[in-house]
């Protein structure tokens, strides 16, 4: 254990049954979603409003506008309703409550943290700083979200969060996103459609490109062969798959940062959205961008994506390309370096490496910039969230792997203009699971997506035992004369 004092907060962050979505509950056979509108026809129109009256009763006020989620999911199926009559409002939410569930965000585990610089800062005192904090989130099926707090750092490194509303709101997400043709191009040639069919497809897009112009595009296409080959038929496909795996989110500006909630929405994060790391870019112009390098996972396979947001309102939501994105892990660097952008991650999932690129989107060429060297990390490492600047180098934490698969955070320190030399790497863990940090869905770990530095302090969210999350503040100095010997 690390003889560097830690500060920790009096600040839990535990999950709450109470915080619930509602989504959609659609049985996958026909003629089951059939036999339940069946059933909700039948009914007089008194027995729907009485029916309706008890479900409004139950559960609107558990939730912000029931009626907008319910006519939503009523749309899911309209093309099933077998009448030609039209439907009172009444009974198209009724028919929409029949398949729509609640779902607990959170109820089994808030975990895995990141914390970032508010985008806002006015009204904050002097020496004080608001900051955004992301969790991962599971429920039910062990589907993970992302969702959010806000609180402040004093001072006087005191550290408050800001009340959590019991609401939680997904975003819209926008019909009718953007793309950019040469991204799109790049991932469809990495995914085997380096064909004919593909080149036509793209040359009669612009350089950016909306969602509607695609499938205008595919159905020129389409109209345009004689027969539709397999090979045809599965670039269609894949483009359409591809399109929707990069999509827009809106959120109101009315909700609070922790009445905001990022839930799955394309098929490759279909069982959950994991290990968000946010990190605050700031451009050689002085323009900031917030990033965050997540794990989509559908119950398979794991895929590396990337959020844009530039205020935590507006999302934009995007495949990686790139040799090198595989496994978990992805940390971008907070600025460009020598004129590049830079990213941790861990293709071998063993080791911490390292690659530089002149455009976020598209990653290759990695090489390791750490391996285990003690035993408290001998089974693997990899790091815990985004670098951060310091006047003797980048400060890495990380995340190590020893005997018992028990995680401990270390710590690691970069050079500033060539981060692939290591000036320095704590020999003891920084932090270590202990008392009833060592109990939860799995123990002996302490994790976390990303610390910020404020003023001489690191302030550090961790993850104990996939289930709750705290947050410790560190003495910048003592760690770094750690790190340096000094």
């Amino acid at each position: 254990m690390s003889k560097i004092r830690l500060r920790r907060h009096d600040v839990d962050l535990l999950p709450e049954s109470s915080r619930v979505i509602i989504r959609p509950f659609i049985p996958g056979d026909t003629q089951r979603i059939t036999t339940i509108i069946g059933r909700a026809l039948a009914l007089s129109e008194e027995e729907v409003a009485r029916e309706l009256a008890g479900v409004k009763s139950e559960f609107d006020s558990r939730h912000f506008d029931i009626d907008s989620l319910l006519l939503q999911h009523f749309n899911k199926v309209v093309s099933h309703v077998f009448t030609q009559r039209n439907l009172s409002r009444e009974r198209q939410l009724l028919i929409g409550a029949l398949f729509s569930g609640e779902y607990a965000l959170e109820s089994a585990a808030l975990f895995n943290p990141s914390i970032v610089p508010h985008p806002d800062q006015t009204g904050v005192e002097e020496g004080a700083l608001r900051f955004v904090m992301s969790l991962r989130a599971t429920g039910e099926g062990h589907i993970s979200s992302i969702e959010f707090r806000s609180g402040r750092i004093h001072a006087d490194g005191g550290i408050h969060l800001d009340p959590v509303s019991r609401f939680v709101t997904i975003p819209e997400v926008m019909p009718n996103p953007s793309y950019r043709k040469e991204s799109f191009r790049t991932k469809l040639v990495e995914m085997g459609f380096d064909n004919e069919w593909t080149t036509e497809l793209l040359d009669a897009l612009e350089d950016d490109f909306t969602r509607n112009d695609l499938r205008r595009s595919i159905k020129t296409l389409r109209n345009g062969s004689t027969s539709i080959s397999r090979d045809l038929q599965r670039t269609l496909e894949c483009a359409l798959w591809l399109a929707d795996s990069n999509y827009e989110l809106r959120f109101s500006e009315k909700l609070a940062i922790s009445e905001r909630i990022i839930f799955p929405v394309s098929a490759n994060e279909s069982n959950g959205i994991e290990d968000a790391r946010f990190v605050r870019f700031v451009e050689e112009d002085g323009s900031v961008m917030y990033y965050a390098t997540y794990t989509a996972y559908n119950g398979r396979a794991i895929l590396p994506q990337l959020i844009e947001t530039p205020d935590f309102l507006r999302f934009r939501v995007l495949t990686l390309n790139g040799r090198a994105v595989q496994n978990k892990g992805m940390a971008l660097f907070p600025r460009r370096i020598q004129g590049n952008y830079a990213m941790l991650s861990r293709q071998d999932d063993e080791n911490v490496l390292i690659m530089f690129a002149n455009d976020p989107h598209h990653w290759s060429e990695p090489e390791i910039v750490l391996r285990p060297a003690e035993m408290w990390e001998s089974v693997k490492i990899g790091n815990c969230g985004s670098p951060m600047e310091t006047e003797a180098g980048w400060l890495v934490l990380t995340h190590g792997v020893g005997p018992m698969r028990k995680y401990c955070i270390g710590a690691a320190l970069l050079d500033l203009e060539d981060p692939t030399r290591v000036i320095g790497r704590l020999k003891r863990p920084l932090l270590s699971p202990e008392g009833n940090e060592r109990e939860g869905y799995v123990p002996n770990v302490v994790y976390s997506c990303g610390g910020l530095i404020h003023g001489r302090t690191l302030v550090l969210p961790y993850a104990m035992s996939d289930k709750a999350s705290a947050i410790v503040s560190v003495p910048l100095d003592d760690l770094l004369a750690e790190l340096t010997g000094s």
